[in-house]
């Protein structure tokens, strides 16, 4: 697309938590929940609707988003981090954040980071919780130290301030983060039946923990929102260009819309929050508009993975809202509806306006598009699953990925090529229906869908094309025993004896 030269513009990436593709109008014009700042976005950027995260669930896609590496070559092999969990990325693995500061950019996160931190501890022989659902840490306290400096979490990852939580906004500790240290200090506990408040849904709920005094769930969001705002102010009209990384709160449970905008949906706490988390996107895009830096910023929305059954999903069909649109399962599962998400980049002038793109895209394409976008290069050791997606964003329409994976919530694994998507497992992936040993003893072993004549995963042919079910599988193995899915030297994974989700490749070997 012809436009002014390029220089290095300011980025700003919105990752929505458990924002499902239907639950966006301009993706899914069925959805029961009004997003029209979503909409505007969309007519005056680019819309892509074959993105993928790599993983059906937070932590495991946002390693991949930030490091340019599939999630399952890191310790995280299934399931997804704890508030309290040790840091995830590997000392010394390039980030986006580190990139983009060593192209001249200005580095800032706000919201969800849910990628591990090292805690300080008051009693070293404290264990604390790496995996979400293994729940030992102590109360009331945790044995936390917040006198003393987090190690290895933001700012230790390539960005210059951070401010937000270790987690989700249902995990402990309650506590905002301002670059390494906490803002306050636990004085009172939270999660379960405390987070009822005038919520008599059982939806409204964390995790039981400790909390600070000036932390609330219906004010957390609007709290990282305002934050978000007010870096923009501070950072527009520099000559330094700038990336804010913007992992919001919102829509994960506890579903906890502010008072403004309690009711104003027809689906209840979701619709609400869904609405609450469109209205800041509009907020965001006036804000670049005022300080006269719409022109010069890509601006990027998408999500971690797809809706969260927590928000109740039938009840919500029953309304005639389908967070999946027409595509099965949601968070959590390898189908779809587990891990296809809005994404939607705008950059005034070099991305066309009110396009859309059907070309299959990945959330882990983030570093190799910034290093070309920035005339970067890395080694070897970075970005092994790393495609860039620029050609794509500037309007161009010739597929990028010939292969892309996919990662369930409790390790299983899917490959897809065009149409053909193989699925590793005879079911979900996840704890929903139909769960894998406990539903699934006279399913095959493997589904292959062709997405293009059965988008909704129904009909499993893996029987009828066993050519296509060795191809993909091959290819997958390649990408698993080499370390890597673009072309350079082989590099090593993560060790795990029994790795989850690979009985198939042990059995073959």
């Amino acid at each position: 697309m012809k436009g002014a030269p390029m220089k290095n513009p300011n980025i700003i990436l919105v990752l929505i938590d458990d924002l499902g593709y239907g639950d966006v109008s301009c993706f899914n014009p069925q959805s029961k929940i009004p997003t029209p700042n979503l909409e505007r976005l969309a007519q005056q950027g680019r819309r892509f609707t074959d993105c993928h995260a790599s993983s059906a669930v937070c932590s495991p896609s946002r390693y991949a988003l930030m490091t340019g590496r599939y999630n399952w070559r890191s310790r995280l092999k299934r399931t997804v981090l704890a508030g309290t969990a040790p840091h995830l990325i590997e000392d010394g693995r390039l980030t986006i954040a580190e990139l983009l500061r060593r192209a001249g950019y200005r580095t800032a996160a706000v919201g969800k980071w849910h990628l591990g931190m090292d805690w300080q501890k008051t009693d070293p022989d404290t264990v604390l919780n790496d995996d979400v659902f293994n729940k030992v840490s102590p109360l009331p306290d945790w044995g936390l130290d917040y006198d003393k400096p987090i190690q290895n979490g933001p700012t230790a990852k390539g960005f210059d301030y951070f401010f937000g939580l270790t987690a989700s906004l249902d995990q402990p500790p309650y506590v905002f983060i301002e670059n390494d240290l906490p803002t306050c200090h636990p004085t009172k506990t939270l999660g379960d039946d405390d987070c009822n408040h005038s919520f008599p849904d059982s939806m409204f709920k964390g995790d039981r923990g400790p909390a600070a005094e000036d932390f609330e769930f219906v004010t957390a969001v609007p709290r990282c929102d305002e934050k978000v705002l007010e870096l923009v102010d501070q950072y527009a009209g520099a000559e330094q260009p700038f990336f804010l990384y913007y992992p919001s709160l919102a829509v994960h449970s506890p579903l906890a819309p502010a008072p403004e905008f309690q009711g104003k949906s027809p689906l209840g706490a979701y619709g609400d929050f869904v609405m609450q988390m469109d209205a800041f996107v509009g907020r965001l895009m006036d804000k670049l508009e005022e300080k006269g830096i719409a022109e010069d910023t890509i601006l990027i929305f998408t999500s971690d993975n797809g809706c969260s059954t927590i928000t109740d999903i039938p009840a919500l069909q029953a309304q005639g809202h389908y967070p999946s649109a027409q595509y099965r399962g949601a968070k959590a599962d390898i189908w779809e509806g587990g891990h296809r998400v809005p994404f939607i980049v705008r950059w005034p002038g070099h991305v066309p306006a009110g396009s859309t793109c059907e070309q299959t895209v990945c959330l882990v394409d983030m570093l190799a598009t910034f290093a070309q976008l920035t005339g970067q290069t890395y080694g070897d050791d970075a970005g092994e699953d790393s495609i860039s997606d620029l050609p794509l964003w500037l309007g161009g329409d010739v597929s990028v990925r010939e292969y892309t994976v996919h990662h369930s919530l409790f390790g299983c694994f899917s490959i897809r090529k065009g149409p053909w998507k193989l699925e590793m497992c005879a079911g979900s992936g996840s704890f929903n229906y139909p769960v894998e040993g406990k539903d699934t003893a006279d399913m095959p072993p493997v589904q292959l869908y062709n997405l293009t004549e059965d988008e909704e995963e129904m009909v499993n042919v893996c029987d009828q094309h066993p050519d296509i079910v060795d191809e993909l599988r091959t290819v997958l193995t390649q990408y698993i025993v080499t370390g890597r899915s673009t072309p350079g030297a082989p590099q090593e994974n993560y060790p795990c004896e029994n790795w989850p989700g690979l009985d198939w490749l042990q059995q073959a070997n």
